[in-house]
C-alpha cells in the first residue's frame, strides 16, 4: 500500500481518509497490472481495440470484428445484399464472445451502407455496430445505419507537431449546428472557413467542440450518445471534420472535444441498449442500469471489456482525428452511486462514505493516464460540481489525473447574483470569495457562463440583464438604461471572473457579444424550427448595433490576459475590498484591476496601497469604444503618493477616479527607486 501521498501531504485536511484514498488509488494500480499483463504492454497498446474491431480494410478483401458474447448468430446486412440474411455473410463466432467475417473486396464499396442482423437466444434485431466509425441517417426514413468509409483520397494531416498553448488556456465552447446564422443545421466544412478566423481573431487559444460522437436526437445537445466512433455525419464528413482540426491547428488552436462516457442513449437499434440481446452488455444491472434524472443508461466500469471500450475511444480520437484532449461530462454521476442528486457535498466525509463508485474513479484515472501516455501534452477538463479532492491532481500523487476541473460554482453565484440580488447588494467580497476559492494543488477552468445557462428554461447573463430591451433598444444611437446597465456589468462579470483565473477561462460561442436569446433545438414543441439553435453574427458584425461594442471589449480583454505570460500562474493578490463602497481592487504581476460594483455611487480620489510608480489606464469598461460613457479620462497616467506610514512595506497611494458601475486595469510601467 502506497502511503503519503502528495494529495494527502498537501491537504492535511484529508489526512482522516488516507486509508479511503489509497485504497483507490491501489485499484487502479491492479487494475492497470491486470490491463497491461503485468506492465507486459502499455495501457496504450490495451486501449487499441478500435485496430481490431469494427470494419477494416485488408490486402484484397475486408475483415469486421465485434464483441457480442449473448449473440448465437450474426450476420452482415446491408446494400451490398439487399438487406437480407445471406450465409455468406454469416460471421463467424471466435473466442471471448468476439465474432469476426472476412468477404473479398468487391463485397463492400465506399458509402455502402449496412448493419448487423444479431441474432439471440429467443429473439432478434437490427444493431449498428458499436465499433463503427460511420453512422449516417436516411433523410426520408430517417432510418440509421452504419456505413462504408474508405474514401479514395484519405486525409492527410499537415500538422503533426502541434501542441497546445495553456499560458493560460483560453477556449472558445462550440457546438458545430448551431455555429451557421441560417436556420439549418450547419457543417464542418462552414465552421471552418466562418466561424474558425473569428474565433482566431478574437484571440481564444483553444476550442471546446460539443457534440460530436454519433446521437441519434439532434435535441439532445450531444449527450445521449449511440455511435460512440463515429463523428457525427449531421454535420458532414470524416475528412471535413479532419480538415477542421488540421485548421484550427494551423491558426494556433487546440481543439478539444466535449466527450460523454458518463451514460449512453437508450436506444437498442441505434445504440448500444440492448446490443446483443442481453442488458447488461456494456451496462450495470438492477437499479444501477438507468440513470434517474437523464433517461439514460450507465456503464459497467468494473467490466474489463467495458474499459477496454471506453479507454479505446479516448485513444481512437486522438490518433484518428488529432484532437488535443477532452472535457469530460457529467463526472459527478460517475464518481457517485446516486450520481450526486440530492447529496450537499458539505465536509471532507461525504467522498469519502463508502457511496462513491470506485469502479468509475478507476476508469477516469485511467483513462486520464492513457491520455498523457498517447499524447503528453493533451489537455483533460472534468465536468465537476461536487468538489471532490484530487480531481485535477497527477494520478502519481493519488489525484485522478485531470489537468483542470470546470469552476462551475462560478456561474451558479452569477446567477444567483443577478436573480436574487439589488445592484447594491453585490458585495465585492463575496464576488472575490467566489472567482479565487479554489484547491491550492487543481487548476480550474473559470466562466461566467456556459451552454448550460443559455438553453430554454434558462437565460444567459446579458439577457437575465436586460430582457425585453434587447429586443429594442440595442442600436448605438439608443441610449437605454436597462441595457447601459446591462452591456456594463455583462463587461465586469466577464473581467473578474476571466482575471482571476488560476488555469484557464472559457465562453459559449456567441455569449461574449451578449447573444439574445436562449438556445431551443428543433423539437415538437417549436415546429422543428431552427430559429433559436443557430448563432447571430450579423448582430456583432453590424456596427450600428450594441453587439458590436460587447464584441470588441471581449477581444481586448482576452488580448490583456495573453499578453501576460503564463498569467494564470502569476501571483494574484487582494489589494482591497469594501462592501460598503462595493469597491475591489486586486493585483496580478504588474496589472491592478479596479471594480465599483456600485450602482449610483463614483469615487473621486479613491485610494489604494500598489507597489510605487507610474500606472497607465489598458482597459477600462466604461470606454466609449465599448458602449460606455467615457467619463474617465485614459490617457491620464497615474502616479503614487509616497506615505511614511507605509514606507517599510514599499507600498504607496495610488489614487483613481472609478466611475459608478465600471471597471479598469491598469499597468504599471515604472518603478521609483
Amino acid at each position: 500500500m502506497v502511503q503519503s501521498l502528495n494529495l494527502i501531504k498537501n491537504d492535511p485536511w484529508l489526512a482522516p481518509y488516507e486509508m479511503a484514498i489509497n485504497g483507490r488509488y491501489q485499484y487502479v494500480a491492479d487494475k492497470e497490472k491486470e490491463l497491461t499483463n503485468n506492465g507486459k504492454q502499455t495501457l496504450s497498446n490495451f486501449a487499441s481495440g478500435y485496430l481490431y474491431f469494427g470494419l477494416h480494410k485488408l490486402t484484397g478483401g475486408w475483415v469486421f470484428r465485434e464483441w457480442a458474447p449473448g449473440a448465437t448468430a450474426i450476420y452482415l446486412i446491408g446494400t451490398f445484399n439487399n438487406w437480407r440474411k445471406d450465409e455468406r455473410y454469416r460471421m463467424t463466432r471466435i473466442d471471448n464472445g468476439n465474432w469476426e467475417i472476412v468477404v473479398d473486396e468487391n463485397s463492400l464499396h465506399h458509402e455502402d451502407l449496412f448493419k448487423l442482423h444479431m441474432e439471440w437466444e429467443g429473439g432478434c434485431g437490427e444493431r449498428i455496430p458499436a465499433w463503427t466509425r460511420r453512422v449516417v441517417q436516411d433523410e426520408q426514413t430517417k432510418i440509421f445505419s452504419a456505413q462504408v468509409w474508405n474514401p479514395p483520397t484519405p486525409y492527410l494531416f499537415r500538422n503533426k507537431k502541434f501542441r497546445p498553448d495553456t499560458s493560460p488556456l483560453l477556449i472558445y465552447e462550440c457546438h458545430i449546428g448551431m455555429a451557421s446564422d441560417e436556420e439549418k443545421v450547419g457543417s464542418y466544412r462552414e465552421f471552418r472557413t466562418r466561424i474558425l478566423p473569428r474565433i482566431a481573431k478574437d484571440g481564444y487559444n483553444a476550442i471546446q467542440i460539443m457534440a460530436i460522437q454519433e446521437h441519434p436526437y439532434y435535441g439532445s445537445f450531444g449527450y445521449h450518445v449511440s455511435s460512440f466512433f463515429s463523428a457525427s455525419s449531421r454535420f458532414g464528413t470524416p475528412e471535413e471534420l479532419k480538415e477542421l482540426i488540421d485548421e484550427a491547428h494551423s491558426s494556433g488552436i487546440a481543439v478539444i472535444m466535449d466527450i460523454v462516457h458518463s451514460h449512453a442513449v437508450k436506444n437498442e437499434v441505434e445504440g448500444l441498449g440492448r446490443f446483443d440481446g442481453s442488458y447488461h452488455q456494456y451496462f450495470c444491472t438492477g437499479d444501477r442500469r438507468e440513470h434517474p434524472a437523464w433517461d439514460s443508461l450507465c456503464f459497467n466500469y468494473g467490466k474489463n471489456e467495458v474499459l477496454h471500450f471506453l479507454l479505446s475511444n479516448c485513444k481512437f480520437w486522438l490518433d484518428e482525428y488529432h484532437f488535443d484532449g477532452f472535457r469530460f461530462d457529467g463526472v459527478t454521476s460517475m464518481l457517485y452511486y446516486s450520481h450526486g442528486l440530492g447529496e450537499h457535498f458539505s465536509n471532507y466525509g461525504d467522498y469519502y462514505s463508502g457511496h462513491q463508485d470506485g469502479d468509475a474513479i478507476m476508469y477516469l484515472t485511467l483513462a486520464n493516464k492513457l491520455i498523457h501516455e498517447v499524447n503528453p501534452s493533451a489537455i483533460t477538463i472534468a465536468e465537476e460540481v461536487s468538489g471532490m479532492p484530487g480531481l485535477a491532481v497527477k494520478t502519481g500523487d493519488g489525484g485522478y489525473g485531470f489537468d483542470y476541473r470546470m469552476a462551475m460554482n462560478i456561474p451558479d453565484y452569477w446567477i444567483k447574483t443577478i436573480k436574487e440580488k439589488k445592484d447594491e447588494d453585490w458585495h465585492p467580497s463575496s464576488i472575490w470569495w467566489e472567482t479565487t476559492n479554489r484547491r491550492a494543488d487543481e487548476k480550474t477552468i473559470s466562466y461566467a457562463e456556459s451552454h448550460d445557462q443559455a438553453l430554454v428554461g434558462d437565460k444567459t447573463i446579458i439577457f437575465r440583464l436586460i430582457d425585453a430591451g434587447m429586443y429594442w433598444h440595442m442600436r448605438k444611437e439608443d441610449r437605454n438604461f436597462e441595457v447601459d446597465r446591462g452591456m456594463a456589468l455583462h463587461k465586469m462579470i466577464r473581467l473578474v471572473t476571466a482575471s482571476t483565473i488560476n488555469g484557464g477561462y472559457l465562453n459559449f460561442m456567441g455569449n461574449e457579444f451578449g447573444h439574445p436569446e436562449w438556445i431551443d433545438f428543433p423539437r415538437e414543441g417549436n415546429g422543428w424550427s431552427h430559429k433559436y439553435a443557430r448563432r447571430q453574427w450579423h448582430l456583432v458584425d453590424d456596427p450600428n448595433l450594441k453587439y458590436h461594442y460587447l464584441g470588441s471589449y471581449d477581444c481586448e480583454m482576452i488580448s490583456l490576459i495573453k499578453g501576460v505570460k503564463e498569467f494564470q500562474r502569476t501571483q494574484i493578490y487582494k489589494i482591497w475590498d469594501n462592501d460598503g463602497d462595493q469597491i475591489l481592487a486586486y493585483m496580478r504581476q504588474n496589472l491592478v484591476f479596479v471594480f465599483n460594483f456600485s450602482p449610483d455611487r463614483s469615487y473621486t480620489d479613491y485610494g489604494f496601497l500598489t507597489p510605487p510608480g507610474e500606472y497607465e489606464v489598458v482597459l477600462n469598461t466604461d470606454a466609449i469604444r465599448f458602449g460606455g460613457f467615457g467619463l474617465a479620462d485614459d490617457s491620464i497616467h497615474h502616479f503614487t503618493q509616497a506615505d511614511p506610514l507605509y514606507a517599510k512595506e514599499g507600498k504607496e497611494w495610488l489614487q483613481l477616479y472609478i466611475p459608478a458601475r465600471s471597471a479598469v486595469v491598469l499597468r504599471r510601467i515604472a518603478g521609483f527607486n
